[in-house]
């Protein structure tokens, strides 16, 4: 690949000679060779063009001409940096971890239909009744249960449990032993236990006796272009499936649980926990260690603050923050009023101090 042709993939403006070759991506401090590609879309960046020994340089369009003069051969200007970072990624990533074929050691059981040009990794079980479609690419001791449904072009990486039943879009990623379709964490006591009795009354007036498993008989479906992070799990549903929409995008070491709807082009973060039944809509954002409560539901377009705690329905299109979550203004308003506590107990106790004083 050659400077015209990185220009012409993320379909940007090229300053310079389009012939310089290009080999990877990386900052302009650890650029070690003439063939590195120094990404200087900061403009903080830019005065280390002068002495990398990259010869093609990406920075932001309107810093074109801020590029120290003769510092590099090649400049593709970018309109919108952290999109280019996307494409620029793209470009340079990896084949998938899988050679191609079937490795020997791989165990494929009966009735397991494999699409044109699917790749299986060592240690990898596939039980019966799986269907895996053209193009997909899967990693070492992955196991896939029984009649389980994959799409194209999708990559599976070590490690990564999928149990019986579950359907899988196309182009979907699941990252390093990421859990699919484990059962629901769902039990019940077979008279009122401490929850039933807390919910109805705020206070513990039961307490468990046997915990009875309702056993979870449903799977996980997921749609297309959905990515899972390495140790996220995702519970199967009871008598529906746990679903996930198309396009959406789930962290590291988040917990689904049985029976949640996440809708599409969400981004749900690393350690984000979703109780059961709960409902989350399209394009909401779950930032880090946010926690939601079981049946709740929260509206499109959403945004919940890291650490937030989802104790009752949302509406969409708002910013949330705070447990139980607020809305922003008043989460901040309440942390504000809060920092304020000290002086009001402080003028509190001068005025009774004042007026006892006057009483005497």
């Amino acid at each position: 690949m050659n400077a015209a042709d990185l220009a012409a993939l993320l379909d940007v403006p090229l300053h310079g000679d389009g012939t310089l070759p290009v080999l990877r991506p990386c900052h302009p401090r650890e650029a070690r060779r003439p063939e590195d590609v120094a990404i200087a879309m900061d403009p903080a960046l830019l005065p280390l063009l002068a002495d990398s020994p990259a010869r093609v340089a990406v920075v932001a369009a309107d810093a074109v001409d801020a590029v120290p003069e003769g510092a590099v051969g090649a400049i593709l200007g970018v309109g919108r940096p952290r999109l280019a970072m996307a494409g620029l990624t793209a470009a340079f990533a990896p084949p998938p971890p899988v050679a191609p074929g079937i490795h020997p050691s791989a165990v494929i059981e009966d009735g397991v239909v494999l699409g044109e040009g699917v790749a299986v990794g060592p240690f990898v079980h596939i039980a019966a009744g799986a269907e895996i479609g053209a193009g997909t690419a899967i990693g070492s001791h992955v196991t896939i249960g029984a009649g389980v449904r994959i799409g194209p072009n999708g990559l599976i990486h070590a490690g990564v449990r999928i149990g019986a039943g579950c359907t899988i879009g196309s182009h979907v990623i699941l990252h390093h032993n990421a859990s699919l379709a484990a059962d629901g964490f769902s039990f019940v006591t077979p008279e009122k236990g401490s929850v039933e009795s807390a919910k109805e009354s705020g206070r513990v007036e039961a307490t468990n006796q046997g915990l009875v498993r309702i056993y979870s008989l449903a799977a996980v479906t997921l749609g297309d272009h959905v990515e899972v992070g390495a140790n996220a799990c995702l519970d199967r549903g009871t008598l529906s499936d746990t679903r996930v929409g198309d396009h959406t995008k789930i962290d590291d070491l988040v917990l689904i649980g049985h029976n949640v709807t996440v809708g599409s082009h969400c981004m749900i973060c690393g350690q984000t926990g979703v109780a059961g039944s709960a409902v989350i809509g399209d394009r909401v954002v779950l930032a880090g260690r946010v926690g939601v409560a079981d049946h709740v539901t929260i509206g499109d377009d959403a945004v919940v603050a890291a650490g937030s705690g989802v104790g009752q329905s949302l509406k969409g299109r708002a910013v949330y923050a705070g447990t139980p979550a607020v809305e922003r203004e008043r989460a901040f308003e309440m942390l504000m009023l809060t920092g304020r506590l000290k002086h009001l107990f402080r003028d509190v106790k001068a005025l009774k101090a004042a007026a006892a004083a006057g009483r005497n």
